[in-house]
């Protein structure tokens, strides 16, 4: 079984080369057997199915970003009115959840964030797409997969698609999280699916370059409309891009080291040419990113090749721009790796490299401006703004940054620790980055701390007798900015003592508590909902009487735990435990 390594939402079979290439000269190549479509209209290969009902369609707003590249397949949002030059300065943190800390890219639609995890060590240790709530960072539901998720998912009429390196690609209900189909691709699904007309297309990881490789899905049903063929070693795709008709996207085949560019008819998967670079029997420069699309040119980047080796020449990696309708090269700019997708916006083309994040003009390729600052992933353009990652391996915080997208003066920064080379969106006002410890949101106006909980558990009596009442008090405090929304309280009956009664007192919702009966002995559960919300700097109170029990020189211990649906930036103070000796 070969390697992979995923870099930028590509993934690659031995993606580093262990020889470097001699320059060559470009050409237009006829697609291989391999790109040509199954049979369309063939069964799916592992399927399950729940239809999806009209019910749940849900048309988002313009100004969402759905996908990778954006429903434009541009990396740029042209609703956005609320973050501009003028303003983005006082960008400040609005929420930061934990959960993203090792994540794919978020997507946004309706007011709700979403993303998959890998490797998560947090509350959730298992694989989980997650569904936000965009305002506030409160997890509103999570769904379990097989296999790291570490593609962007895509949303459309109130579904969300997402593919899992343990072969199969999901369609979940946006609201809900309710699983609707599945499709098993018999390999690792680790870029993200772009969503057009209908139809989800997606591409795979295929290691051994045995099965098919590239898929196009029934959005409603999961059903298999076409795919490519496994004959040939291709073993990795791009995020596709879809537009006018055809899907855009590069593959890696890493089994002979070969990269090229393909186009396909986006409704039968017949091939409409191939891009490559030409020349010796090692005819590549190194795995191409993700492709983009505006006004019939697709623009991709390339990463270079630099380990030496006797007769090959290092060759950089370069931005191409190529006809869409023919693939012939228009204009090419060497800017050395790049690992994302460009963003285009207003005649300027944006791709992010090893050496800074360059702005070039879109139809000649003219150098604009160029960041000192390394580029590693795919920026992304609003309101005459452009926002990027840059990775600072040696300094131990990498940063986010917004520039002037016309002049690339920067505007804004905030350090986000490690493998801040992440994907920005812009939505309403709000711009989200995934940084080393989470994913982070960041609006104009004051710091959000979330809703802090703050749990102090006291008992009434600090010198107890077997045969005493004994009254333990649980005020928990809401010290952050945010309201906190469906506070609950778990405990239990302590080791040592019975059951005797319970009281609510504090907000006006004050809520109800599930409780043993009366007498019930230690290890008992009991659990409090608060149902309502508590504003900033309110109290909510529960106390629980219990009868010890327990003889001379027993020790009693109780404790408690406090959570909310709303985003809790501190959850050690969440927890709380006392010890009693009874005398």
């Amino acid at each position: 079984m070969k390697s992979s390594i995923c870099v930028t939402n590509i993934c690659a079979t031995n993606r580093k080369q262990t020889a470097s290439f001699s320059m060559a000269g470009l050409m237009l190549a006829i697609a291989p057997l391999w790109l040509i479509l199954a049979a369309a209209g063939t069964p799916a290969q592992a399927q399950t199915s729940n239809a999806v009902p009209n019910a749940i369609a849900v048309t988002p707003s313009p100004g969402d970003w759905t996908q990778f590249l954006r429903d434009n397949m541009q990396r740029w949002n042209p609703y956005e009115t609320v973050l501009g030059v003028n303003n983005v300065s006082g960008l400040k943190l609005k929420w930061q959840n934990p959960l993203g800390g090792n994540s794919s890219e978020p997507v946004v639609a309706n007011g709700v964030v979403y993303f998959g995890t890998y490797n998560n060590s947090g509350p959730h240790p298992e694989i989980i797409l997650y569904a936000l709530n965009a305002s506030t960072g409160a997890e509103l539901w999570n769904f379990p997969t097989e296999g790291n998720l570490t593609s962007s998912p895509a949303v459309a009429n109130g579904v969300v698609y997402i593919g899992s390196a343990g072969g199969t690609v999901y369609a979940v209900n946006a609201s809900t999280g309710a699983e609707l189909w599945s499709y098993a691709t018999g390999v690792p699904v680790a870029t993200s699916p772009a969503v057009a007309n209908g139809v989800v297309y997606v591409g795979s990881n295929d290691d051994e370059g045995i099965g098919n490789s590239f898929f196009a899905l029934n959005a409603s049903t999961g059903a298999l409309l076409w795919s490519s063929e496994g004959v040939g070693p291709p073993t990795s795709f791009s995020p596709p891009a879809v537009a006018n008709g055809a899907v855009y996207v590069s593959v890696a085949d890493a089994l002979d080291r070969s990269y090229f560019v393909y186009a396909a008819n986006a409704s039968t998967g017949a091939a409409l040419w191939s891009f490559q670079r030409a020349g010796s029997p090692y005819a590549d420069e190194g795995p191409f990113g993700s492709p983009a699309v505006a006004n019939g040119v697709v623009y991709i980047g390339s990463d270079g090749t630099n380990v030496p080796a006797p007769g090959f020449v290092p060759i950089p990696g370069n931005l191409y721009a190529l006809n869409a309708s023919t693939g012939a090269v228009l204009w090419s700019y060497k800017t050395g790796n790049v690992g994302g997708a460009p963003a285009v916006a207003n005649g300027i083309v944006y791709a992010g490299s090893v050496n800074g994040l360059y702005a070039l003009n879109a139809s000649t390729g003219v150098l604009l401006w160029r960041t000192s600052q390394n580029a590693v992933d795919s920026p992304a353009v609003a309101n005459g703004v452009v926002y990027f990652g840059s990775f600072n391996q040696n300094a131990g915080a990498d940063t986010v940054y917004a520039l002037n997208a016309n002049t690339g003066a920067e505007l804004w920064s905030y350090d986000v620790g490690a493998a801040a080379a992440s994907t920005p969106i812009i939505v309403d006002g709000v711009a989200y980055f995934r940084g080393g410890d989470g994913l982070y949101a960041f609006s104009v106006g004051a710091v959000s701390t979330g809703a802090d909980l703050v749990l102090r558990l006291q008992p009434s009596l600090t010198t107890v007798h077997q045969g005493d009442l004994l009254t333990y008090t649980f005020p928990v405090w809401n010290l952050g900015s945010d309201n906190a929304v469906h506070e609950v309280l778990t405990t239990q009956v302590p080791y040592g003592t019975t059951f005797d009664y319970i009281r609510i007192s504090g907000t006006p919702g004050l809520g109800t508590c599930t409780t043993p009966a009366y007498g019930a002995t230690g290890g008992s559960p009991i659990v409090c909902h608060e149902n309502s919300a508590m504003a900033p700097n309110t109290t909510w109170t529960v106390r629980l009487t219990v009868k010890v029990t327990a003889p001379s020189g027993a020790v009693i211990t109780q404790l408690g735990t406090v959570t909310e649906d709303t985003f809790d930036p501190n959850l050690a103070n969440n927890l709380s435990e006392v010890s009693t000796t009874v005398q």
